[in-house]
């Protein structure tokens, strides 16, 4: 749906929408045992809800591309990711509260380790604590550039954030992150004539990083991507006529919030503590975006039976989700993580609602397979909040 004929037809009401996201979350099956995750993990809650909702498969960016978090939860937001486009540094960025300047470029950075040959070895230099990441950046934070102011700030683990401001800078450059294991980072390129600056300043600041980490293994070395300015987008507020809210514990997924306007709202590291967020915030806002990152962690990590728990984990609480009786509660995730591939990946991604006005359909389980039979079948990730806000009342008729 586009978002002007979503703030037509949006129409305020009492009705609560929970969309509980876990990242990461569809699978491939597992070589020895022919199951999915899902098909794996003991999931009695999940499958009852499934059995009483409407089931299907999301297309987070369109068939055969694997998305990134970004486009993967604004298509969930109702922003078509094909139109709004953002680079991980602005959300990495908001999702720490850095006050973003509009002439300001921001790109995601990741600590890694590489081998004597400078090749990579580990992306995330073994997710290192967030206190020896902070430790680390203030090595970095001396760096100076000509012409330029230079910030760099912890994010989480191995994760931080670089950002320049000053003149004449563009976001018009390349990553220095190949994203694969057994290559060596890149140097950043122009793609116009206006990314020169900007691409020469981020090479010497990566050069004299690449000498302060030499001897700081694992996090030996680094590498950059998602350089981007903050955008100015239409809020969910405004457009869905919502009072919108976001319960999300890692940062980037709180600067995604922001950016499309959702109140972030701070909470611990556990569900139980999503939980108790969502309890004391519960009529103070109308929908609540609930981001459960643990399966998609796993998943990144190869690590099949450590997403198979977390997937029980979030069963578990399921019904505390709907002892709050919300008017519609969704479980999806924002993109496909395979753990037998160790990455995101382009599979659909399995889909349920439960609303007090839906049909149950033929699904019998929440996993790839029994949802095979739902009524929603394959469909884009953009059409799941105006689908929620349907069966929440929240639309007027469209036409006479």
């Amino acid at each position: 749906m586009e978002l002007e004929l979503a703030r037509q037809l949006a129409k305020t009401n009492d009705t609560k929408i929970v969309l509980l996201v876990l990242d990461g979350l569809g699978g491939l099956p597992n070589p020895e045992t022919g199951r999915t995750e899902l098909e794996a993990a003991w999931t009695p809650h999940l499958d009852r809800m499934a059995r009483q909702s409407n089931c299907g498969f999301t297309v987070p960016v369109g068939m055969g591309i694997t998305p990134g978090s970004g486009p993967g939860h604004l298509a969930l937001f109702g922003y078509d990711p094909l139109v709004y486009q953002i680079g991980r540094g602005a959300l990495e960025a908001t999702g720490i509260d850095f006050d973003l300047l509009p002439s300001d470029i921001a790109a995601r950075g990741n600590f890694c380790t590489v081998g004597e040959d400078g090749l990579i070895i580990d992306r995330r230099a073994g997710r290192i604590e967030t206190e020896r990441s902070a430790e680390i950046v203030k090595g970095l934070r001396e760096i100076k550039l000509p012409g330029v102011e230079v910030f760099v700030e912890p994010v989480r683990e191995h994760r931080f954030v670089l950002v320049l401001r000053g003149e004449g800078l563009s976001d018009a450059v390349t990553d220095t992150d190949p994203q694969v294991l057994g290559a060596k980072p890149l140097l950043t390129e122009a793609t116009n004539a206006e990314g020169e600056l900007t691409a020469t300043l981020v090479n010497q600041w990566a050069s004299e990083a690449a000498v302060y980490l030499a001897d700081r293994a694992p996090a030996n070395m680094l590498v950059l991507r998602g350089f981007a300015r903050a955008p100015d987008w239409p809020a969910m507020p405004e457009v869905f006529k919502m009072r919108t809210a976001s319960i999300a514990h890692y940062p980037m997924y709180r600067g995604l919030a922001k950016l499309v306007g959702m109140t972030a709202l701070d909470v611990g590291p556990t569900i139980e503590d999503t939980l108790a967020t969502l309890k004391a915030n519960w009529s103070s806002f109308d929908f609540f975006f609930v981001h459960y990152k643990y399966a998609d962690t796993a998943g990144e990590d190869g690590d099949f039976d450590t997403k198979v728990s977390k997937i029980e984990e979030v069963d578990a609480h399921i019904d505390s989700f709907l002892e709050l009786e919300p008017d519609v509660l969704i479980v999806t995730g924002d993109h496909s993580t395979p753990a037998t591939m160790a990455a995101h990946s382009w599979h659909p991604v399995p889909f349920i609602l439960w609303s007090k006005f839906g049909r149950t359909d033929l699904c019998e389980a929440f996993n790839e397979t029994s949802l095979q039979t739902g009524v929603l079948g394959t469909f884009p990730a953009k059409e799941a909040l105006p689908l929620a806000m349907g069966h929440a009342g929240r639309f007027r008729k469209f036409g006479a």
